[in-house]
């Protein structure tokens, strides 16, 4: 059995202005920096009690990310498999400014790019697919491997370990700080939970 916990960014200032936020980088504010060593507490809390202590840190290359998986205390991996969506043009502009028909769209083909050099949400769940075999692989021999990443990869490892398509990224939401635990045993994957937030302070 392997234990892959995925949790998603403290806050950013950008998070709090409810601009869409993919590869343009930017640190946590004060209440992401809070929510991450919160964050980092409960993970590592719920592992040594379920005896399976974190063995791997894993971390997005942005700076939010690379912060938050810093908050854990243990060596940081960089894989770029975990990186936000590219949203091109659209990259820190506000969610009420995209235009309705770039929502239609997006939301109604997972191989839909957004305006520039962005990438789909099928590229995303691709990428993201690999990286969770290659460290699912890691956590059956070594411990419980915490992966550090954003809101679109985490979906798409939702997608992952439930066998569903890209396109199911519309019909979830994810907190920042969230924890999201997902398990694989005789190569069967088991979503065990989704967006927890229960250790953040006035969540």
């Amino acid at each position: 059995m392997s234990d892959l916990v995925v949790v998603r960014h403290g806050r950013t200032a950008a998070n709090a202005r409810g601009l869409l936020l993919g590869r343009l980088d930017v640190p946590l504010d004060e209440v992401g920096r809070a929510q991450a060593a919160e964050l980092a507490g409960s993970v590592l809390s719920h592992a040594v009690a379920s005896g399976a202590p974190v063995a791997a840190v894993v971390s997005s290359p942005l700076e939010r990310t690379r912060h938050t998986a810093e908050a854990f205390g243990l060596p940081v991996a960089i894989d770029d498999r975990l990186v936000e969506l590219d949203y091109g043009e659209l990259d820190g502009t506000p969610l009420s400014d995209v235009p309705p028909e770039v929502w239609a769209d997006w939301r109604g083909d997972p191989d839909y790019v957004p305006p520039g050099c962005g990438e789909s949400l099928a590229q995303v769940q691709e990428r993201t697919a690999r990286a969770c075999e290659e460290w699912a692989a890691v956590a059956r021999v070594e411990g419980t491997v915490v992966l550090v990443t954003h809101v679109s990869p985490l979906k798409a490892a939702v997608g992952w370990a439930m066998g569903i398509g890209a396109g199911a990224a519309w019909t979830t939401h994810v907190d920042p700080a969230s924890i999201t635990r997902i398990t694989v045993a005789g190569g069967r994957r088991v979503l065990r939970t989704f967006n927890e937030t229960a250790h953040l302070r006035g969540a």
